[in-house]
């Protein structure tokens, strides 16, 4: 182009794509189904706009989802607990109701990257996005939640354990966009405990684990483990839960079961410039034993 200065042409770090904003879901999927799954949904944008920034994703436009009502919502009820897939970080953090009632939840999303990204990201995204270190699937996954998504073919739910399929990859369509998350109801009187390492605060864990269980008549009962950050997805530990279903809740059990944790055959952590996969395996039975010690502290002393 004649006279063209490039120094006065703007660029930005994504490829160039289309912007819509509509007002309804309807809308919104009609959107998906039009550009024939080269849309991408786009609301706090903390996994995406990494991704579009060093082009490992180049869609042809994305569909932003914050004009849509009821769709950052958090309501309890005697059968659990909903919430809409906008719904952000920061707002289950602040929820007085939701620190009483699902205390392993607030305490994961507590783990997630630093204020600012919680400020923004939603529970929406993150599911959506599946990456197999990141905090809320676990979390959805060790409630026994369920996912709600819409699309042409009308509404579905996808339990947790069906929805991830593998690294970065859901059972989400590509006309389908998240709407509601639901758990059931948390028993008042179970034991639970969170934990993770990472190298920095606000890093993606290198492995972490979430658990809870009952006591009965002095005994476990109902074990729940899942682990993060040492496959291509949330993993529920259902050897570890065989060990733990009705054993005594003591150092010994608990030093069993992390000692079996780094033995599993169920999982296949990675190796990467993080840690070696030798390395998550030791760190999962460590965090094993210290969450199920740390979950019985909560209603009493451990033998």
């Amino acid at each position: 182009m004649t006279g063209h200065d490039p120094r006065k042409v703007k660029r930005v770090k994504p490829a160039p794509f289309e912007y819509h904003r509509p007002d309804t879901i309807e809308a919104a999927i009609k959107l998906l189904e039009d550009y024939g799954g080269e849309a991408k949904i786009i609301s706090g944008g903390q996994s995406l706009l990494p991704m579009l920034a060093f082009r490992l994703l180049a869609p042809a436009a994305l569909v932003d989802i914050c004009r849509i009502p009821d769709l950052n919502t958090a309501k309890c009820s005697e059968r659990g607990l909903t919430m809409g897939s906008r719904l952000r970080w920061v707002d289950i953090e602040k929820d007085l109701e939701l620190r009483r009632s699902y205390p392993l939840l607030v305490a994961g999303v507590e783990h997630i990257a630093h204020y600012q990204i919680r400020n923004r990201g939603t529970i929406g995204g993150s599911l959506a996005h599946a990456d197999p270190a990141a905090e809320f699937p676990a979390l959805v996954l060790i409630h026994e939640g369920q996912i709600q998504v819409q699309g042409t073919g009308g509404s579905r739910l996808i339990s947790a354990a069906d929805f991830f399929h593998g690294m970065l990859t859901t059972d989400l369509s590509e006309d389908e966009i998240i709407t509601r998350v639901h758990l059931p109801s948390w028993p008042e009187t179970r034991c639970w405990s969170f934990k993770e390492f990472a190298r920095r605060s606000g890093d993606f864990a290198i492995s972490g684990v979430a658990v809870h269980f009952e006591l009965k008549q002095g005994r476990i009962d109902s074990p729940r483990v899942v682990a993060f950050g040492v496959d291509d997805r949330p993993v529920n530990l259902t050897p570890l839960q065989s060990m733990l279903d009705g054993a005594l809740p003591d150092l010994k059990t608990f030093a069993a079961v992390g000692a079996a944790a780094a033995k599993l055959d169920m999982i296949d952590p990675p190796s990467d410039i993080q840690a070696s996969s030798e390395y998550r395996r030791a760190l999962l039975g460590v965090l094993v034993e210290r969450a199920l010690a740390d979950a019985f502290d909560k209603r009493g002393e451990v033998r």
